[in-house]
């Protein structure tokens, strides 16, 4: 069993669950860290589901009853203890049994909680499950996890709860006289439930807990009729009451709403009576709640009852419905006045309404013997309802508040709703989400005890809801706009309460409502004055209606800002003091005022807000420089003007003797306002002022009266660009307040020459007394020169401006008086034409000839009829005229070659011609290139012509639809670029020129169908790009530039990417050039892109643009022309992948790489294949090519050229290697050939007398050697010396190794594809633990029970004894007990040992924590045994039942980690092995093969052979062809040399490669059957009347020995068994199975078999004597040869499996996914034991953790991968599998690994391999101890997760019957050992043994 996660909001998750008692419990929770209760809103509890939720009344605590699981909580949700309830053993269709096999169908059951209930009187939670027909069980209130009553052996009596999750009960604890009763009611479940009425009356006390003996039921007559479906159940004072649905009667098929009532003292139930209830119009009742005097109803409404209506019905009148209802049945037979039955007694039983005394009902309240019952009301109740919601209501809670009720309504999509019952005004006010949406609130929705929180829950999570979250709101509008009833405002303390936290709420307007009348926030309506002048103090009255009264010792006071002043109240008015001068903060630049807010305060609570402004008149003046006078009286505020100080101030009138102007305000005063300032009107003098010419300007006044005998000067003032020009000025007064300023005369000449200038102006009075301007006045210089370059310019200037064309001098432009009166011209020169376009145009004419130049004429008339081009009439367009500079005039016919210049005549004038030519032209349209596009458009048009740059309005058409044209136009060609057509066809080109057309008709284009993809692959390339992409499809012919695209995000490398991209104009003459390689789109997208080239009309082959390293590729697409495809979709949905680019390690890090020719080269890398294949990638050596041979993730191998290379670019001395990826070129440094060593140049007597010198030294150094020579130094040598010559032999066998492995490569690649469809072959579970823990016992590990006659009046007590010794095993005294006493026997085997150990996990599997702790306990005590002896020698054998114990423990929680990681290649290495074995010739006989890494099962002799197809007839349903109907056929791959069987094992792996070993046929079954034609079929066999025999040796047949061709016809039939037909087979020899080949002394009547090689023969007596010692040596010889010979075939198999060895061992050794928890839980208790007892030897726990994990269990399964997989393994695979387990156990030691020359050949193999997976185990270990720590709560969780998934474990009643013959066998000796402990006796364990001894024995015993 797995205990869920606890989770609480914010606090960490919860450790599992131990069975382990209280003090585990407490630990737990004290792990838990529990957050502050403040934190807590919510408890979960992972993969459980929660069914019931009860809180005990004055405690406060929590009960939630969950699947499996009871939990207690605080009120705050914290968790404070559990109760596991489940999974069990049961089944609904079976009583409560104790013996399993009572119930054959019982299976692991969860047990979902159906009912739980608080016993407040008793201080008992009652919980009542699903399982065992519904029994209940009592707890303690103060913790769950105690168990106050469980019914040992329940009786039908005390079947409570329905036994099925849908089906509802409830219940009610009711207090009785003197105890507690329970009232159930439930609803039918079950065939067995039928027994259980729908309501009972159970006692909750007494000797049988929860059984209705002696109390009342709800007698039905027949269940099927009035299955009722229970709603909710409450109690009042008085009363019980029930809400269920149901039929209305047998005879009516529709359901109704019912509820019934029941007495509380009644335990008969004969006051049981029941009316129907409805909502108007609405469905069935849904959801209930007895709310105080109304019981509310939720019932299901709109279309299929997706909605909910809610009801109230008043309690009364539920009560008067009842008692009417039992009135007329007790009195009056059950009918009504009328006659009509308005009663019954329902539920089919025999009792009638009767008549009784009209005073029955009083005197027999509740019911009596002889009163009627059950008694049902026919006439329903009925109410209206108050409102509807969108969904339906599940759970309904109410409280009563403040004389407010309020309705909680929990929805079946999570929402809470919270309604106002407020008669027909109920209204929803506010829903929330209250758990994971969609999962509904359960029927328990629970208020606490203060009636502060609400507890809602759902199937995953309990939620504590505050009922009102009226602190959430922060203001007085938040709090009443919410319409929350229980909030309101409470004004004096500032903040949303519910009314009882208000102080003062009973006191008028201190809490104000939202449901009030008129119930509105305090505001400040009114104030006066509405805003103050800063300079001075005053008093501000508040209007504030509805202000609350406070007592005599409380004010309010007011705050300006921080500036508090005290408030004297009077009514609804309050006046405050404004702060001084000081008090106030600044004003805002460029402001005249500040406003701060203005609170009035109660204590530090604000009461009513609002703003107040403090004005400064004088700031009024200062921000408006331009009318001073006019800003200061118009202003917000009462600021008045005095004119003659030219001052703002606020009050009533200006200092003494001066006049005032008053503010606008002021109505009653007629100074007053801007109308009446002293001000400047505007110009009396003309706006416009020549530059140069001296002027005098006037401006007209008013109001200058203020200034009265007050002489003072004036000046004007121009705001000149750059400088501000002061003139004097003189006033002179007119009639009335009018008058005129006069500027003093001058002339004015502006910094910048501007044709006009706008000059602002002002008057200032004294020293700087500003005179204000009525509006914005300026006057305006204006300058003939500029704008008016020329004498028709000058003309057609405006004739008020005065400007003349003057001659005097440089000729200008001038102000009529400044030019001498003789030099004025009156008529203007000669056009002047300075260009026309175009220079060329049709002879239609129609042309728009722009002309341009100067003294093109004043206006239009001077230039109507006065141009001509080549002599003939242009017309001018009056709207494109533009004076003196351009003409636009439209060209008239003339004949073509016509050419001339352009003349325009002027009247009165010499005409002007142009130096520039027209000519008239002829376009000619010849050809078009290409001549078809797709109909999407898109195609470059190339149109070909002569004279195609005529005129310069050229457009193209193809068709109906433009054809836009790409700039430039060309004389001979113009390009553009075709728009989509509706569909395909033969469209004309015509190109129209102004309004000439030309059409080419003798060649149409033609729009064809769009392009379609089909294909593209491959789908993924390196950043770089360049890799091929094939793309298939039709119609690829017709585009004209293929691209392939992506779309990179703007990031800093596309920005660099977009840097180098260059726009490439198109010129004329040049050819057609290719798409940009980058073009820059909207939204920061670049788009690069890779031109595909066509190389038919069905592919394409493109090149992947490069994507730069920190770029994102967002989109690849093809672009064919106008047609854009995703990649996606034409890959047929493989998105393009961009790979991170290779690196490649350098050949060599220093100086250049040497290379010997012939030898293969390997290069190192990351990521190699991830972007390419093999064939794609390009290797040079300098010129030379180095061949590419494989390609993996991390090498790269190549051959490379024999012959020395040159240097590729002649500029350093040795060639580079290169490596070519697409587009990335990887230089990896110069490569160096070694050469042969040259002949000697040595003169024959030197090269003699240098051999003699060489031959004494060598001779002295050999005798040197020969006397020193030290064992270890010589091993040394040797070892150093064996590792040469390996790695020379493997360099040798390189490309062999490398051709093999590709070989094999692409076989695992198709066996990849086959396992997504078949899977691996792994065994299920409980086969595995069955091989795993009993090895060698075959498929019957455990013997099964009672199979003996007479046994079955045995059985039962047998059962009984085994569970009794199971529940033994569970004490931990006793099992250390037995495991020590069986341990101490000297009779007790090793063999035993392991068989007890296996035994006891299987007995244990449900209880893992259980036996861990076991194991741990027994692990201790073997350390403390070792550490005394040899501490390095522990767990090294498997000699104790803890090692076996250890083995089954990893074999179990391990058992995922093979399935998922370690599993895969694993069966890829077994895969790889077979197929290389099987490329080679296996001996049949010996058993021996050329393919091998085993040397002791090496062919050695050559032996020729042939691989052939065979092609396999496979039958309907038969292996790879099932499901098929028809006859396949299979191609299957055989060797000639095969035997017969040999061939139909190939063939069966070939037809059931899919299929386990374990399903498919036997080969001994089948017989193979060769067809040839029509009528050929031969069968086949091993031996046959046509086998060869001679010299007593018989040759088994072989495909060659049939002459069997390649490609020819077999098929397996089934084997006939008549004697004649068949020879004696080969497979007779061997176990079914399995094939073994045959022992080489087998014989057959003196004829020996052989089939490749012969055994060695027995020589005659002669031979054998004569060969004696010279032989032996022969063969000692021979077998030293074997490693120089041979080592190489072996050195190949080794390097073709290199990849799966090393796949499988880091899958073992790797960390990379997260380690097994087990191994982090064991290498951690080994860790403590090492700790423990003081051994600081790294070595020895290195030892440790090999000897307990890596050769304990992985060297296991490595040799032994049937134990995993459903498969077959040969003897050469089993010899194979050994030498790499050896491998692996080599890996996995300390000490240093050394070969030699006399080290067996497997150990040679690996030698140069060990060092490195020695590394790979080294830092296994250390990354284990570095991770972080597995929690003995965290194992214990997998571990009960373990226990409950794996429920198909071997059943363990057989495996306890085998222990306990185990247990008689010592039966003595383990009793005397329990009863000698002391601890032991008071158990009594010695005791219940001796009655388990009973019961399997039938023994006497002496109790």
């Amino acid at each position: 069993m797995c205990f869920p996660l606890l989770l609480l909001s914010t606090a960490p998750v919860m450790a599992p669950w131990s069975p382990f008692g209280p003090h585990l419990l407490l630990l737990l929770l004290l792990l838990c860290h529990p957050l502050p209760l403040t934190q807590a809103h919510h408890f979960s509890a992972l993969n459980t589901t929660f069914n019931h939720l009860a809180l005990a009344p004055g405690r406060g605590t929590l009960y939630v009853g969950a699947v499996n699981r009871l939990f207690q909580l605080s009120p705050e949700l914290q968790l404070e203890a559990v109760a596991v309830t489940g999974p069990v053993f049961d089944s609904p269709d079976c009583v409560p049994f104790r013996d399993p096999a009572e119930c054959p169908q019982a299976q692991l059951t969860d047990n979902a909680n159906q009912l739980l209930l608080v016993s407040s009187r008793a201080q008992e939670l009652v919980a009542c499950g699903q399982v065992q027909q519904g029994v209940c069980e009592k707890r303690r209130l103060e913790d769950v996890s105690k168990v106050l009553y469980q019914a040992e052996d329940p009786g039908d009596g005390q079947f409570v709860a329905a036994n099925a999750p849908g089906v509802a009960t409830v219940g009610l604890v009711v207090p009785a006289p003197g105890r507690d009763l329970l009232l159930v009611a439930r609803g039918l479940s079950g065939k067995l439930s039928g027994g259980v009425p729908p309501l009972t009356v159970r006692q909750l006390a007494g000797p049988q807990p929860f059984s209705s003996e002696g109390l009342g039921r709800l007698v039905v007559g027949d269940f099927s009729d009035y299955n009722n479906s229970y709603v909710a159940a409450f109690a009042n004072a008085r009363s019980a009451y029930f809400v269920f649905r149901r039929r209305g009667a047998r005879a009516q098929a529709e359901y109704r709403s019912y509820v019934a009532r029941v007495c509380l003292g009644d335990a008969n139930l004969y006051s049981y009576v029941e009316v129907p209830f409805n909502c108007h119009g609405q469905g069935l009742i849904q959801a209930a709640f007895l709310a105080p005097g109304t019981l509310l109803g939720a019932f299901a409404a709109g279309p299929k009852g997706t909605q909910a209506a809610l009801c109230a019905f008043p309690l009364a009148e539920l009560d008067g419905s009842m008692e009417h209802a039992r009135r007329l049945c007790y009195t009056a037979g059950g009918r009504g006045p009328s006659g009509k039955e308005e009663a019954t007694v329902e539920y089919g039983v025999t009792s009638r309404c009767v008549t009784l005394p009209p005073d029955s009902p009083e005197s027999y309240p509740c019911g009596d013997e002889h009163t009627p019952s059950p008694i049902a009301g026919r006439q329903p109740l009925e109410a209206g309802p108050l409102l509807h919601l969108g969904q339906p209501i599940s759970a309904i809670a109410a409280l009563q508040a403040d004389g407010h009720m309020v309705a909680f309504l929990g929805d079946t999509q999570g929402q809470l709703h919270k309604v106002f019952l407020n008669g027909s005004q109920s209204q929803v006010y506010h829903s929330q989400q209250v758990g994971p949406p969609g999962s509904a609130i359960s029927p328990d929705l629970l208020v606490d005890s203060s009636g502060s929180h609400l507890y809602v829950l759902t199937a995953q999570q309990v939620d504590r809801v505050p009922v009102a979250a009226c602190p959430q709101f922060p203001d007085c509008t938040s709090c009443l706009q919410a319409r929350d009833p229980l909030c309101g405002w409470c004004v004096l303390q500032g903040r949303c309460t519910r009314k009882g936290e208000c102080v003062r709420a009973a006191q008028p307007n201190q809490w104000l409502w939202s449901y009030e009348e008129d119930s509105r926030c305090l505001q400040i309506q009114n104030l006066l004055p509405a805003h103050h002048p800063r300079q001075e103090q005053g008093q501000v009255t508040l209007s504030v209606p509805r202000l609350p009264t406070l007592t005599m010792d409380e004010y309010f006071h007011c705050a300006f800002g921080d500036y508090d002043s005290l408030a004297h109240v009077e009514g609804p008015h309050v006046a405050c003091v404004t702060p001084p001068q000081d008090q106030l903060p600044l004003n805002p630049p460029g402001t005249d005022h500040i406003t701060l807010p203005l609170a009035l305060m109660f204590e530090d609570v604000a009461v009513a807000v609002t703003n107040f402004s403090f004005y400064d008149c004088s700031a009024v003046q200062a921000l408006e420089v331009a009318a001073p006078c006019r800003a200061c009286v118009s202003s917000l505020w009462r600021c008045h003007w005095c004119p003659r100080s030219s001052r703002c101030v606020y009050g009533e009138h200006c200092p003494e003797g001066e006049r005032t102007i008053y503010s606008t305000q002021e109505v009653d005063n007629q100074v007053r306002g801007p109308g009446v300032c002293p001000q400047v009107e505007g110009l009396a003098s003309p706006l416009l002022v020549p530059v140069g010419w001296e002027s005098r300007l006037a401006l007209r006044v008013r109001n200058l009266q203020h200034f009265q005998g007050l002489p003072a000067s004036y000046h004007c003032w121009l705001e000149l660009p750059g400088e501000l020009q002061r003139l004097p000025a003189s006033l002179e007064e007119m009639a009335g307040d009018a008058g005129l300023i006069y500027c003093q005369a001058q002339q004015f000449y502006p910094s910048m020459a501007q044709r006009e200038l706008p000059v602002p102006i002002y008057v200032t009075r004294g020293e700087g007394q500003r005179l204000d301007n009525a509006r914005t006045l300026h006057v305006t210089l204006y300058d003939c020169a500029v704008g008016h370059p020329d004498c028709s310019h000058c003309q057609a200037a405006n004739g008020s401006l005065g400007c003349l064309w003057c001659s005097h001098g440089q000729p200008a432009c001038l102000y009529g008086p400044l030019c001498p009166p003789g030099a004025v011209e009156q008529l203007c020169p000669t056009p002047s034409i300075d260009m026309i376009e175009p220079l060329t145009g049709p002879p239609e004419g129609g042309l728009a000839l722009t002309i341009l130049g100067s003294n093109l004429g004043r206006d239009f008339a001077d230039v109507q009829d006065a141009v001509s081009v080549a002599g003939q009439p242009c017309s001018p367009d009056p709207s494109l005229y533009r004076t003196s500079a351009r003409i636009v005039c439209v060209t008239s016919p003339a004949p073509n070659g016509t050419t001339g210049p352009i003349q325009v005549a002027i009247k009165s004038r010499p005409p002007g011609i142009s130096s520039q030519h027209f000519t008239y032209q002829d376009p000619i349209l010849l050809s078009l290139s290409p001549q078809w596009g797709p109909q999407a458009g898109g195609t470059q048009l190339t149109i070909h012509g002569r004279h195609l740059q005529t005129g310069g309005n050229i457009s193209a058409f193809v068709g109906s639809q433009s054809c836009p044209i790409q700039e430039p136009v060309c004389p001979e060609a113009i390009v553009c670029h075709t728009m989509p057509q509706a569909s395909p066809g033969e469209a004309v080109v015509r190109v129209v020129f102004g309004h000439a057309e030309r059409t080419l008709l003798a060649s149409p284009f033609r729009y064809t169908v769009n392009p379609q993809l089909e294909a593209a692959e491959p789908s993924v390339s390196f950043r770089g790009g360049g890799r091929l992409i094939r793309v298939r499809g039709k119609d690829l012919d017709v585009v004209q530039w293929p691209l392939l695209s992506v779309w990179l995000e703007d990031t800093a490398e596309v920005q660099a990417a977009r840097a180098q991209t260059q726009d490439l104009r198109r010129s004329c003459g040049a050819p057609a050039a290719a798409p940009k390689a980058c073009v820059q789109l909207e939204g920061g997208l670049l788009q690069c892109s890779t031109v595909c080239s066509i190389n038919s009309s069905s592919l394409l082959l493109c090149q992947s643009p490069a994507v730069p390293d920190g770029a994102s590729p967002r989109r690849v697409f093809f672009i064919l022309d106008n047609v854009h495809v995703d990649f996606a979709s034409a890959s047929g949905g493989q998105d393009f992948l961009y790979q991170p680019n290779p690196r490649l390690v350098p050949l060599s890090r220093e100086g250049p790489a040497r290379l010997k020719p012939g030898n293969v080269l390997d290069v190192e890398g990351e990521g190699l294949n991830l972007g390419i294949s093999k064939e794609e990638v390009r290797v040079h050596i300098g010129d030379g090519e180095c061949l590419v041979k494989t390609l993996t993730l991390t090498h790269l191998y190549c051959e490379p050229p024999l012959r020395v290379p040159q240097p590729a670019n002649g500029s350093s001395a040795l060639p580079q290697f290169v490596v070519q990826m697409g587009n990335l070129r990887l230089a990896l440094g110069p490569v160096q050939y070694e050469a042969e060593p040259a002949p000697s140049a040595f003169p024959v007597e030197a090269q003699v007398g240098l051999g003699m010198g060489a031959a004494v030294l060598t001779a002295a150094v050999l005798l040197l050697t020969l006397m020193y020579r030290h064992k270890s130094k010589q091993a040394l040598r040797d070892y150093q010396k064996v590792l040469v010559q390996l790695e020379n032999l493997e360099i040798g066998v390189g490309d062999q190794c490398r051709k093999e492995f590709t070989d094999l490569m692409t076989e695992m690649t198709d066996l990849s594809s086959d396992l997504e469809a078949s899977g691996i072959p792994f065994l299920d579970y409980r086969t595995y633990t069955e091989r795993v823990f009993f090895p060698g016992h075959g498929g019957c590990p455990l013997q099964p029970m009672f199979e003996g006659p007479g046994e079955e009046g045995h059985r039962v007590p047998v059962r009984q004894g085994l569970t009794q010794l199971s529940n033994l095993l569970n004490s931990k005294l006793f099992l250390l007990t037995l495991i020590h006493t069986l341990e101490e026997q000297p009779s007790f085997s090793q063999r035993d040992r392991c068989h007890v150990a296996s035994l006891l996990s299987l007995a244990l599997h449900s209880k893992l924590e259980y036996l861990t702790d076991i194991m741990r306990t027994l692990l201790g005590d073997l350390a403390a045994h070792y550490v005394h002896k040899n501490p390095k020698l522990m767990l090294r054998r498997t000699e104790t039942m803890v090692e076996k114990l250890l083995t089954n423990w990893l074999s179990i929680c391990l058992y995922t980690f093979l399935r998922e990681v370690a599993g895969e290649p694993l069966y890829m290495l077994l895969r790889a092995i077979q197929y290389q074995v099987d490329k080679g010739p296996v001996d049949a006989v010996t058993g021996k093969a050329k393919r091998t890494l085993n040397d002791s099962r090496l062919l050695r002799e050559d032996v020729e052979f042939r691989p052939l197809t065979l092609m396999v007839l496979v039958g309907p349903g038969a292996g790879g062809a099932a499901g098929s109907s028809t006859t396949q056929h299979v191609p299957a791959r055989v060797l000639d040399t095969d035997t017969i069987t040999q061939v139909k094992e190939k063939v069966l792996d070939q037809v059931y490669k899919g299929t386990p070993f374990s399903q498919r046929p036997s080969v001994h079954t089948l017989d193979l059957e060769w067809r040839s034609g029509l009528a050929g079929h031969l069968t086949l066999s091993d031996e046959d009347l046509t086998s060869v025999t001679q010299n007593h040796w018989k040759r088994l047949n072989t495909l060659q020995h049939y002459k069997v061709p390649d490609g020819a016809t077999v098929r397996l039939i089934p084997q006939l068994h008549n004697g004649g037909a068949i020879s004696q087979s080969l497979s007779q020899s061997c176990p079914s199975g399995e094939s073994i080949p045959m022992l080489e002394d087998g014989e057959e009547g003196g004829v020996r078999l052989w089939h490749l090689v012969k055994g060695t023969e027995e020589p005659e007596g002669n031979k054998v004597r004569r060969s004696s010692l010279r032989e032996r040596e022969r063969e000692r010889a021979r077998a030293k040869a074997i490693p120089e010979i041979y080592l190489t075939r072996l050195l190949s198999m080794k390097g073709t499996l290199q990849k799966f060895v090393d796949d499988t061992f880091q899958a073992i050794l790797s960390v990379n996914r997260p380690v097994p928890i087990a191994i982090k839980y064991l290498f951690d208790f080994l860790d403590e034991l090492a700790e423990k007892h003081g051994i600081e030897d790294p070595e020895t726990l290195h030892i440790w953790k090999t000897n307990s994990l890596l050769l304990r269990f992985w060297v296991n399964t490595l040799k032994n991968p049937q134990l995993i997989f459903d498969i077959r393994v040969s003897d050469n695979v089993d010899a194979i599998l050994a030498v790499i387990a050896q491998t692996f156990i080599d890996s996995c030691t300390v000490s240093e690994h050394k070969v030699g020359r006399d080290s067996p050949v497997n150990k040679l193999l690996y030698a140069r391999e060990i060092p490195r997976y020695k590394q790979m185990v080294e830092r296994y270990y250390s990354d284990i101890r570095q991770s972080s720590p597995a929690s003995y709560q965290e194992m214990n969780s997998a571990l009960a997760e373990l226990s409950g998934n794996y429920t198909s474990a071997p059943h363990c009643l057989e495996a306890l019957q085998e222990l306990y013959n185990h247990i008689h066998r010592y039966y003595d000796q383990i009793i005397n050992a329990l009863e000698e402990d002391p601890v032991s006796q008071k158990m009594q364990l010695a005791c219940r043994l001796q009655q388990i001894a009973a019961l399997v024995e039938n023994k006497v015993t002496d109790l």
